[in-house]
């Protein structure tokens, strides 16, 4: 009994020593045996295969139809890039970008996810997008990649890109006894032809467009003005140029009455009118095409929209984007380039008639002029010539909103095109700071 007690007594000392001391137990010797017997090798099989990286990408464009597609460039991409998972999430237009505001707010956002270029600004000025590195961009567009680029660094990679072009009923061109339009009308040639459709019968017109701040920008730059000056620190809304060019615009439904008015044009919209037959001519997005052929019986085709003293063409593009807080900054920048600028994702976007990648390279989207109508497909590209961007503000929305109330009023006729102007400017200057 002594013996054990010494023994537990000589423990409790030994224990004790190596609790204060300050280094760590030596490791376990192993047995002689186990000490001499060489190593094993561990052969390539035999290591653990490392788990892919997965990212999380949340989307909008996708949404109504095109949902099959982006499963389709996601497993086209994970092929080529087994060690990352892309883990897509859809959202509906109308609820997308209140949710986005509400996860970004939250730090729930997902690793990358898709903006128009309107909330785009908003975002990158506020410090809430990462700046894009190490993507290779050496394929896209310049104009669209140029848009998401704020103050030298890349916020955004343009996914793809849809932009305007005429497009006419050649059924009512050919009853008008009107030349068709080419590639060097100009607005007073629109004009011209508008009237003499017109004067096919009460209920038929020439043209509709829009009166809005989305075709504001685009037809004042075909008159040589602008919304902004050039270094975007002032606005410029109710200059000379622009009062002449939407002085055009709202002549067509007051004056001349090429364009219906509210009361003539009841329920329906400007596409409705253009497939029931009754319109001569439509400025709108390449993304017409499926709707028309589907539904109009008529022949009709394509021009590159015409200008005034000089050309200019609608360009919209959606970006994606990547979340500063994101822990796979290299697999979504290898995503992200992938999806905007490669082969494979363009080849199936166009197989599916989704809206055109942004990519440089023409030849890369020789496919998509195969598919008619229209026939001279072509315009579409050669629109590419004359591009102009929206003037991208942080306060986008509040400028868009201002504008489209004027012109609205000048539309229907409770104000004057100048006093419009002139309120959109003061309204403008008064709520939004620039610069």
């Amino acid at each position: 009994m002594k013996q054990l007690i010494a023994l537990l007594l000589t423990l409790a000392m030994v224990f004790a020593l190596a609790a204060c001391g300050g280094t760590a137990p030596a490791p376990e010797a192993k047995p002689a045996e186990e000490a001499k017997a060489p190593a094993k090798a561990e052969t390539p099989s035999e290591a653990p295969a490392a788990e892919p990286v997965t990212i999380t990408y949340c989307n909008f464009n996708a949404n109504g139809g095109q949902e099959g597609t982006l499963d389709e460039m996601v497993a086209a991409f994970e092929k080529e890039h087994p060690e990352i998972k892309v883990q897509v999430e859809t959202i509906a237009y109308d609820d997308y970008f209140t949710q986005m505001q509400t996860r970004v707010a939250g730090g729930t956002a997902p690793d990358c996810y898709e903006l128009n270029i309107e909330n785009f600004a908003a975002y990158a000025n506020k410090g809430l997008l990462a700046e894009i590195t190490g993507a290779d961009t050496s394929a896209l567009n310049e104009t669209a990649l140029n848009a998401f680029n704020v103050g030298g660094k890349q916020f955004g990679l343009p996914e793809s890109f849809s932009n305007v072009i005429l497009i006419y009923n050649k059924d009512l061109f050919d009853a008008a006894g009107v030349a068709y339009p080419t590639a060097e009308w100009t607005q007073d040639d629109l004009q011209q032809a508008a009237e003499a459709i017109r004067a096919l019968g009460p209920d038929t017109f020439g043209i509709w467009q829009p009166i809005t701040y989305n075709e504001m920008f685009k037809v004042v730059a075909q008159y040589g003005g602008a919304l902004l000056n050039q270094d975007k620190t002032a606005f410029t809304i109710n200059s000379a140029e622009n009062l002449k060019a939407m002085q055009t615009l709202v002549d067509r439904v007051t004056v001349s009455n090429v364009q219906p008015t509210a009361e003539q044009a009841g329920a329906m919209g400007d596409w409705d009118w253009f497939m029931s037959g009754k319109l001569g001519m439509i400025p709108t997005g390449i993304w017409a095409f499926q709707t028309f052929t589907e539904n109009c019986e008529f022949d009709w085709d394509i021009v590159v929209e015409p200008g005034s003293t000089q050309k200019a063409t609608h360009f919209f593009s959606n970006c994606v984007v990547m979340n500063p807080e994101t822990q796979h900054a290299e697999a979504v920048a290898a995503w992200l380039a992938w999806l905007t600028g490669s082969t494979a994702s363009a080849d199936i976007r166009l197989a599916h008639g989704w809206d055109l990648p942004a990519l440089k390279d023409m030849d890369a989207l020789a496919a998509y002029l195969q598919v008619t109508p229209p026939e001279n497909k072509v315009a579409v590209f050669d629109s590419l010539n004359y591009l102009v961007m929206p003037p991208v503000i942080e306060d986008y929305a509040k400028m868009c909103d201002i504008i489209n109330e004027k012109l609205s009023a000048a539309a229907a006729g409770t104000m004057t095109v100048e006093d419009a102007l002139n309120a959109a400017q003061a309204e403008c200057e008064a709520q939004i700071k620039l610069g």
